[in-house]
């Protein structure tokens, strides 16, 4: 039987596929990114730079894809990039805050996401941001006054809710589960987003006869997480004289609720500060908002000194308060003092507080001509504030009295800076 055999009709011409178009191949790179597959959107995102260099859509998307990959720098120089050609950009501000807030960085968080608001003030996502990366800092105050933006922008009220009953003071935890309180010293751990500090501070004291007494200080310290290590140079000026010293002072971890504070001091010429003189404090913490101490400060004058302290501090709320004893030997002499000190973090962070101290101390010595005995106290009080992020003041007055007549009055002033 033949076969009805028809070639195909020579007519019609085949059609090739026509190529995706920039903004398909676009739209693919983000469906692969908001897909689940960064790394195949990176692909894309190369694809679609090759073909125009600097576009600010293709520079976010690739950064976005890259911050999911965990890839930080590569995130920051592309988003970097974008918001440097396009600086009213608001969707890579947030972008960049995501990318901070994600990588452990609140501090530069916080300034993306400040640009971000300043771009969306009407957005209640973008004041929620900010506010999280807030808390991450532990600036409560500002994280709440980001709150009421985003509740008046029409914020979901019961995530604002839960956001503000997160930034109530938590209870103390059980004793076996209490943290380091480390309040006492600010030197020894450093807000997140940290790690370098310094300081400028000088005091004068009038000393009731006689030109008035001066004292300078300027400080550099770097923060780790295992504790942190300061340089200092010293500056005084009293009986005429001028004195200069240099020191190294460290603070470190030790075992389970434990940290020490090691300094190293010298002064060359040795007229007002010791030639060499040193401190160990270990800090122990004993559960449930309590931290006790012991120091050793030596003094290497013509005579050795030693300083031995015990001290006891409790932590409660916004409220540090400690009593510290210490006894000052010599060859020759004896003498012991207390200090009470109480601390307010008014704002509810770690950065601004007021601080009194009253104090009392008692020495023995047989060459005195109060026929060996004689007594002294005095007090102070200091006021410390942080007005930006990064710089903080520190102001103080003092008054002390030594035996019936001998009485001092001192101001002093800090200025600190941190990054």
């Amino acid at each position: 039987m033949p076969i009805d055999f028809q070639p195909p009709p020579t007519s019609a011409q085949t059609q090739p596929a026509s190529a995706p178009s920039f903004d398909e191949q676009y739209e693919k790179a983000r469906n692969l990114a908001n897909g689940g597959q960064p790394a195949l959107a990176v692909a894309a995102y190369n694809a679609l730079l090759a073909q125009s260099p600097g576009n600010v859509d293709v520079l976010l998307g690739r950064g976005i894809a890259y911050t999911r990959l965990e890839r930080w720098e590569d995130a920051q120089a592309d988003l970097e990039a974008a918001s440097k050609a396009s600086p009213d950009y608001a969707d890579v501000w947030q972008a960049l805050g995501n990318l901070h807030q994600w990588n452990d960085r609140p501090q530069q968080a916080v300034d993306a996401y400040s640009r971000l608001v300043a771009l969306r003030p009407d957005d209640a996502a973008a004041w929620m941001a900010r506010a999280r990366a807030y808390r991450a800092l532990g600036r409560s105050a500002e994280a709440k006054a980001d709150l009421v933006k985003a509740r008046a922008a029409g914020g979901n009220a019961a995530e604002i809710d839960a956001f503000e009953q997160s930034l109530q003071p938590k209870p103390q935890p059980a004793p076996q589960e209490q943290p380091q309180p480390r309040a006492g010293n600010p030197e020894a751990v450093m807000a997140e987003g940290y790690t370098w500090a310094t300081s400028l501070s000088g005091s004068w004291t009038d000393v009731g006869s006689g030109p008035a007494w001066n004292d300078q200080t300027a400080s550099v310290r770097h923060y780790t997480k295992r504790g942190s290590l300061g340089f200092e140079t010293l500056r005084a000026h009293r009986f005429d004289q001028t004195g200069y010293a240099w020191a190294l002072d460290a603070y470190t971890d030790l075992w389970e609720g434990a940290y020490a504070n090691i300094r190293y001091q010298r002064a060359p010429a040795a007229r007002l500060f010791p030639a060499n003189s040193g401190r160990i404090e270990i800090y122990q913490a004993l559960g449930n908002g309590w931290e006790a101490a012991l120091a050793d400060d030596v003094l290497g004058f013509d005579g050795r000194v030693n300083i031995y302290g015990i001290t006891l501090g409790k932590y409660g709320g916004n409220w540090y308060v400690q009593l510290r004893h210490q006894n000052i030997v010599t060859a020759d002499s004896h003498s012991n003092g207390q200090r009470l000190m109480a601390r307010y973090y008014y704002r509810g962070d770690a950065d601004s507080y007021l601080e009194g101290t009253i104090n009392r101390g008692r020495s023995d010595d047989p060459l005195s001509l109060s026929g060996g005995r004689s007594r002294s106290g005095g007090g102070s009080v200091s006021w410390v504030r942080y007005w930006s992020d990064n710089w903080g003041t520190k102001a103080s007055a003092s008054f002390s009295r030594d035996g019936q007549d001998a009485r001092e009055r001192g101001v002093s002033v800090g200025l600190y800076r941190r990054w």
